[in-house]
């Protein structure tokens, strides 16, 4: 498997005896060079003798030497200045685009690592690297986990720069469609994302102190109150006022409001519900607690979940959908609701403002945020806690969660730092 020669050539893991090209000339590897992993050369800026001559330039690694042939690198200018040819089966000379006979080296790659490497990719177990864990220095554990935070921050500002250039370039509204989209939790992420993009917010801004027109625009546009969300006999008074009011605004703004099918209504809890997460988020936005400033003042967890602790109006205190009455209660966002929106809204869009003006404080500020918040607890941090590796704060848990959706999900262990110590000899002969 070509992955696991790169693996091998990247760690140096040579046989015993010296290296020759299939020519037989010595060659004596003084830098591996650096690991493409876009397209181009596999290796760059590497260093090496060759018969005694020192070449610097680009390495390419192939399982078979004819696979040079079969991508199409003899026609492509990109790999003139390769050096050197890694391979593990030779069956061909190869040639550069110029014609050049390029120097190739056969390297087989130690039985060890293919046999844990079968281990890691058909283990049932999560995470297939759990014997390894133990064993780990913590240095390397907190260097791999603050690496995946950041990777997993530079995932979030992917998706706002997006936001960004859909808004023009508009903050305030690309953080009222963050926040929108995590308070669908998951299960209606997708929908208050559609939601949010659907909202005029300068229109609203005219509205913004009359918390029922901001509540009868929010619900309006969700399409809560069409004829096929609202059964008739729960049609009471709240939901004529509410109808009333945005048949106004939708004249007046020429509102079209999304579908009510696209809500996903079954299996939730009742605290849960569309139509109280968007009470929640109007009363935020009648009180002006959503406002970007005032993202940006908050300088503490705390502060943040003291801003964003939001209640319903005063009709959802004892409803959880229109005509049905329940228990009466404010129906705050809980701790646990409060930490989710920090972790998934408040940092990435700190960190991402920060890197669009260069202020390195807000991208510091973001991390902060993450190491001052109480890490998230479901099946991926409790498996990880098992195999010995526990999370402190946010942060941590972001990091295990990058790690399983984008790495072990993929079984791409060979771009896991934990991946590539379970492979290495020396710590397979305490494994087996």
């Amino acid at each position: 498997m070509e992955q696991l020669l790169h693996y091998t050539w990247k760690h140096r893991f040579f046989p015993l005896e010296p290296l020759r090209t299939t020519t037989g000339e010595e060659v004596d590897v003084i830098d591996t060079g650096l690991h493409n992993f876009d397209a181009g050369p596999d290796f760059f800026n590497a260093k090496v003798k060759i018969g005694g001559r020192l070449w610097a330039g680009n390495v390419e690694i192939h399982e078979r030497a004819s696979d040079w042939y079969r991508h199409g690198h003899d026609k492509d200018a990109a790999y003139e200045s390769t050096i050197l040819h890694v391979v593990e089966t030779d069956d061909a000379e190869v040639r550069t685009p110029s014609g050049r006979i390029l120097p190739q080296l056969v390297l087989p790659v130690p039985q060890s690592i293919k046999n844990s490497f079968e281990e890691l990719q058909h283990e049932e177990h999560y995470p297939p690297c759990y014997r390894i864990i133990p064993r780990l220095p913590l240095l390397t554990q907190h260097a791999w986990l603050s690496a995946l935070t950041t990777e997993r921050l530079e995932q979030k500002t992917r998706r706002i720069e997006d936001y960004l250039q859909r808004t023009g370039q508009d903050w305030e509204r690309t953080f009222f469609i963050v926040l929108a989209r995590n308070f669908g939790f998951s299960v209606n992420s997708e929908a208050f994302e559609q939601w949010a993009f659907s909202l005029d917010l300068s229109a609203l801004s005219k509205h913004r102190d009359d918390a029922l027109l901001v509540e009868a625009f929010f619900f309006g546009q969700a399409g809560l109150l069409e004829e096929e969300a609202v059964e008739a006999s729960c049609r009471d008074e709240h939901y004529q006022l509410l109808l009333r009011e945005y048949r106004f605004l939708q004249s007046k703004f020429r509102l079209k409001p999304i579908g009510s099918g696209t809500w996903k209504m079954l299996r939730l809890r009742p605290q849960n519900f569309p139509c109280i997460r968007l009470s929640q988020l109007a009363n935020l936005y009648h009180e002006r607690r959503v406002d970007f400033s005032h993202i940006l003042e908050a300088s503490t967890a705390q502060a943040l979940r003291d801003l964003l602790c939001a209640t319903v109006t005063p009709y959802w205190q004892n409803h959880y959908a229109f005509g049905k009455s329940g228990t009466m209660a404010p129906k705050r966002l809980q701790e646990g609701s409060l930490d989710l929106l920090i972790i998934n809204t408040v940092a990435p869009i700190l960190f991402s403002y920060g890197r669009s003006r260069a202020e390195e404080a807000l991208c510091e500020r973001a991390f902060e945020l993450l190491e001052t918040t109480r890490p998230e607890r479901n099946f991926i941090t409790r498996s990880w806690a098992d195999a010995g590796i526990r999370t402190e704060h946010a942060a941590d848990s972001q990091a295990l969660i990058q790690l399983k959706r984008e790495y072990c999900d993929r079984k791409d262990c060979l771009r896991c730092r934990f991946g590539t110590e379970y492979l290495r000899p020396a710590a397979m002969n305490t494994l087996h």
